[in-house]
C-alpha cells in the first residue's frame, strides 16, 4: 500500500531561473523582461498542486539568489519542496524565453546537473503513487542519468505508477544518443508521454499507432499531436484500448511549457480516478490555457477563506 505520509505525486527534475518578455515580443527588441522560473518537472508539480494534488518537487539548486527564488517560488504554489537540496559549488541555471523562436539555456556545470542516485536516497519514492521524470535529466549529465535509472528501479520495487515524459532537447544529447536511450526509458515506464512530432523525428513513427507498436511495454501512452488532439493507449489485459480527444482551438501567445500542463492536467484526473476521455479533455484544457501565455505557469486559484457561517 501507499505510504499515507508521502505525496502523491513526486516530480524529479532540473528548475531554472526564467527571463521573458514582459509582453509577447522578440526577446532580440524587448525593453522589459519577467523574472520567473521554469523547469518541466516542476511545471508539472506545480500544475497538479493547483488542480488539488498534493505534490513534491525534489531537485537541487546552487546557493544563491536564483536559487532561493526558484525553491520559494514553487513552495508558494503549495508543491512541497522539502527534499531540494542546496549545492555550494555549482549555480542555479538560467533560460530565456524567445516568443516565436524557442528558448536560449545557460544550465552547463548547474547544480541540478550534479545530483546523484544518493542525492535522492531520502525521498519516499516508493510511497508516492505516482512519480514524474522526463528525458531532459539524464542528458544533463552521467550522474543525472544514474540517478534516473535509480528512481525507475525503486518504483518499480513499490506500488506506484512511473510517469515519464520524452521531452526530447537535441541540444543536451550527443549525436545519436538520444533516441535509443529515451527509447529504453519509455519501455521501462508506466505511463509514458510523447508528442507525434518528437517521436517521428527521434524513431521515426509517422503516427500515433506506431508509436504505439514501438512502445507496447507501457499500461498507458500518450501520443499528443499539436493542436490536432492525444491520443491515448491503455492496456487492459491482452486488450489495447485506444481513445482520441480533440485539442481545445486555441489562438496560441507561447507553445512552451504547454506539454507540462497537459502532462498535469491529465495525471491530477488519473489520480482522481477519471476514465480516458476525461483524462485527456483534462490535458488539453490545461494546455489550452498555458498556450495563451507567455509563461508557463498560471495563476493559483482563488482560496475562499470565508468562515463557515452557522
Amino acid at each position: 500500500m501507499p505510504d499515507t505520509s508521502a505525496p502523491r505525486l513526486i516530480a524529479i527534475g532540473e528548475t531554472m531561473a526564467l527571463i521573458a518578455p514582459a509582453r509577447p515580443e522578440p526577446l532580440a527588441t524587448t525593453q522589459e523582461v519577467r523574472l520567473l522560473i521554469g523547469g518541466a518537472e516542476s511545471n508539472v508539480a506545480i500544475h497538479a498542486a493547483q488542480l488539488g494534488i498534493p505534490t513534491a518537487w525534489v531537485s537541487a539548486v546552487g546557493d544563491d539568489a536564483l536559487g532561493v527564488r526558484v525553491r520559494d517560488e514553487v513552495a508558494s504554489h503549495g508543491v512541497d519542496v522539502g527534499w531540494v537540496t542546496t549545492d555550494a559549488q555549482a549555480p542555479t541555471g538560467v533560460y530565456f524565453k524567445d516568443p516565436g523562436k524557442g528558448v536560449l539555456y545557460y544550465r552547463r556545470g548547474s547544480a541540478a546537473s550534479a545530483m546523484t542516485p544518493e542525492s535522492i536516497a531520502d525521498v519516499p519514492l516508493e510511497g508516492a503513487e505516482l512519480v514524474h521524470i522526463s528525458g531532459i535529466t539524464p542528458a544533463l549529465s552521467r550522474s543525472c542519468a544514474a540517478l534516473i535509472d535509480s528512481v525507475i528501479d525503486r518504483v518499480a520495487a513499490g506500488d506506484g505508477i512511473l510517469s515519464f515524459d520524452v521531452n526530447h532537447r537535441a541540444a543536451l544529447w550527443q549525436p545519436g544518443a538520444a533516441a535509443p536511450a529515451l527509447l529504453d526509458l519509455a519501455r521501462r515506464a508506466d505511463l509514458v508521454f510523447v508528442g507525434l512530432d518528437e517521436a517521428d523525428g527521434l524513431w521515426g513513427t509517422p503516427d500515433a499507432d506506431a508509436v504505439r507498436a514501438l512502445l507496447p511495454e507501457p499500461a498507458l501512452l500518450i501520443v499528443k499531436d499539436g493542436d490536432v488532439g492525444a491520443t491515448e493507449y491503455e492496456r487492459r489485459g491482452d486488450t489495447d484500448v485506444r481513445t482520441f480527444v480533440a485539442a481545445i482551438k486555441t489562438e496560441v501567445v507561447e507553445a512552451v511549457g504547454a506539454g507540462d500542463a497537459f502532462a498535469a492536467g491529465y495525471l491530477a484526473a488519473h489520480l482522481n480516478g477519471a476514465e480516458a476521455d476525461d483524462r485527456l479533455q483534462a490535458g488539453h484544457r490545461r494546455a489550452h490555457l498555458v498556450l495563451q501565455s507567455t509563461g508557463d505557469l498560471l495563476p493559483d486559484p482563488p482560496r475562499d477563506d470565508t468562515p463557515d457561517r452557522a
